[in-house]
């Protein structure tokens, strides 16, 4: 079996001119935690996660600094501020860019556990020969395939 017969054809991506306050909406409405980030090609330039957001979104605590006897403190960040500042920031700012893993659409279903599970990833993206997201795969999809290999396996052996 190869990543072609079990990834997801229709994916939803987003652009690096997608801001934060878009990107969450699009994840909410497709009940999606991820998207490939796409240029105008649709070629894959990087990825974010609902993951990259909450660390993105989270306040920072009150900082203590010392520096040449002057003692200062930062204040901590309020939620309500930080949303305010950060929601149209474009995700281009804080996408992974590098190190990104990916799949070819022929890569053997064996390639794509290893890879899921070697770096604890959810979801991965299947990039052609010309650098062009064609599908994404998640655990979800490996276990379902899985699923049906199993139960495809047992009733041929109950026959």
């Amino acid at each position: 079996m190869e990543v072609r017969d079990f990834m997801i054809r229709n994916v939803i991506t987003a652009r690096q001119s997608t801001t934060v306050k878009e990107l969450i909406s699009l994840l909410e409405t497709n009940r999606i935690g991820g998207v490939p980030v796409v240029d105008e090609k649709g070629n894959l330039v990087g990825i974010i996660s609902d993951g990259d957001i909450v660390r993105y979104l989270s306040p920072h605590k009150e900082k203590l600094y010392l520096a040449y006897y002057v003692t200062y403190i930062e204040e901590a960040q309020k939620i309500e501020d930080v949303l305010r500042e950060r929601m149209n920031t474009p995700i281009g700012e804080i996408m992974v860019k590098k190190n990104i893993k990916t799949l070819a659409p022929d890569d053997d279903f064996e390639s794509a556990i290893r890879l899921i599970s070697r770096h604890h990833f959810k979801k991965i993206p299947v990039v052609n020969g010309a650098g062009r997201v064609v599908g994404i795969i998640s655990r979800g999809d490996i276990i379902h395939s899985l699923s049906k290999s199993i139960f495809n396996e047992e009733s041929v052996q109950e026959q």
